[in-house]
């Protein structure tokens, strides 16, 4: 059993950890997005409904943010490491039953499966580089983290496009069984256990079943009044909603280590980073999943032509997510944030004011100015988040990161749906707006951060001593 330095790993041992969290991360996020390229086809294939083949994401993606912060809090008690590669394990292997099912049926319920393993795997992926880098190398951790997650989600369609030009819709699976694989024996060799985790702290079941009732019900109610169903409906998923999530909190408000980190979000700029994330994916999915049907529908364009353009966002953000890594080490977060939002902003309005009938060039140079600006605000944000709690409550705060990035996206893609309701013709314009106001919002209070204190607060050593 490898020992875990005090602070961070050494040089040779840490890549191998990256390695095996960058390989973790890439298949988990990639196959969030990957699937709804290939929908068509599968759903033929399967001699489904169009309808009926949106559960082979919406299943994916609600298994994930169900159980992501229950995955959290196991890594607290038994250790990241171990969380981190059962959840390696469950995904390739439920990626190989995804690619042998036969029926939309077993395609869902493998896809749920797969959703567990993908959630184990991003619950605790920025707790355990924590542990991997020195503290004052930190930035730079979550700077890659920051740019894997960020390529990952924006490369879906054309990495699906690429994969289905040669091959099945079966190999968007399949081929993450090797990867996963090679991730996991990596894993086992190279990442560290997390030494400090709390001796006192206790799975809670009933926390876990009210936890996924909490967020399942909230994803189905967001998607499902977005999408226009009965509103009765609707009305009734949020009164079971309000129902149990005030269960839920109060439950938790009563816990010394709450599944729901509520302790954490004690923390002034806690809370604040864990806004502007929120605003920063709602953006970015706003943006993402409209601008194809104005590439498409509007201009013309076919999808490669589509991908081609979509592809400097990435780009730059995995250009700057490094460089905004390093520069967390000179500069306050809510300052790189506060611009890198602003930046973003500016970049979905430029969209947004397209001319009617726009050349490449006038596409490219704007989707390079969102893509940086999203990179410069995604890593010192993530540092922030992870570094503002106590070295074992890195789980709690890991697991935190990862929902406000899902709900995130979920509420995006959902007011996209609405945007398109309520602007039949101007869809995509009002969704870039929209994504505009949201960055914009998020720049203001992330540079409100600025006036906090960075590092652990003292709040929640007193709260877990009982003081």
């Amino acid at each position: 059993m490898t020992s875990t330095p005090a602070d961070g790993l050494p040089l040779p041992q840490r890549y191998g950890a990256i390695l095996a969290i960058a390989l973790g991360i890439t298949v988990s996020v990639l196959d969030g997005a990957i699937a709804n390229v290939a929908l068509p086809t599968i759903a033929n294939d399967l001699n489904a409904s169009p309808a009926s083949s949106i559960w082979v994401v919406n299943a994916y993606q609600l298994a994930i943010t169900i159980s992501l912060l229950s995955l959290a809090s196991l890594g607290d008690i038994v250790g990241y490491r171990r969380v981190y590669q059962w959840g390696l394990l469950v995904f390739s292997v439920t990626s190989l039953f995804c690619a042998l099912s036969d029926s939309l049926l077993t395609l869902t319920f493998a896809r749920v499966l797969q959703g567990f393993g993908a959630a184990a795997i991003m619950s605790v992926n920025t707790a355990l580089i924590r542990i991997i880098y020195p503290q004052k190398f930190l930035g730079r951790g979550m700077g890659i983290n920051a740019l894997i997650v960020a390529v990952s989600s924006a490369a879906g369609p054309t990495v699906a496009a690429a994969i289905l030009s040669v091959a099945s819709w079966q190999w968007l699976f399949a081929i993450n069984l090797p990867i996963g694989l090679v991730a996991l024996l990596l894993g086992i060799k190279f990442l560290p256990p997390n030494i400090s985790r709390s001796k006192e702290q206790r799975f809670d079941i009933f926390s876990g079943v009210l936890n996924a009732l909490t967020f399942g019900l909230l994803i189905t109610a967001i998607s499902g009044f977005a999408q226009g169903q009965n509103h009765w409906l609707t009305g009734g998923e949020l009164i079971v909603l309000l129902l149990i999530g005030f269960i839920f909190i109060r439950r938790q408000l009563g816990q010394k280590f709450p599944l729901l980190p509520v302790d954490l979000l004690r923390i002034p700029i806690f809370a604040m980073s864990l806004g502007t994330s929120l605003f920063s994916f709602s953006a970015q999915m706003l943006s993402f999943v409209s601008l194809p049907f104005f590439l498409q529908a509007t201009l013309g364009r076919d999808a490669v032509s589509t991908g081609l353009l979509l592809t400097p966002w990435p780009l730059a953000t995995m250009v700057m997510a490094p460089i905004a890594g390093r520069l967390i080490e000179r500069y306050h977060a809510g300052m790189l944030g506060g611009i890198g939002l602003a930046v973003f902003s500016m970049g979905l309005f430029s969209l947004a004011l397209l001319p009617s009938s726009p050349t490449d060039l006038d596409i490219i140079w704007r989707m390079i100015i969102c893509g940086a600006g999203f990179g410069l605000f995604q890593s010192p944000n993530n540092h922030t988040i992870i570094t503002a709690a106590p070295r074992h409550r890195s789980g709690g705060a890991s697991g935190l990161l990862g929902t406000a990035r899902l709900l995130g996206q979920t509420t995006g893609a959902a007011l996209v749906a609405l945007m398109f309701n309520l602007f039949p013709d101007h869809g995509t314009h009002a969704s870039l707006i929209l994504a505009g106001v949201f960055a914009g919002s998020g720049a203001v209070v992330s540079f409100l951060r600025m006036t906090q204190p960075t590092g652990n607060h003292p709040a929640i050593h007193r709260h877990e001593s009982g003081k």
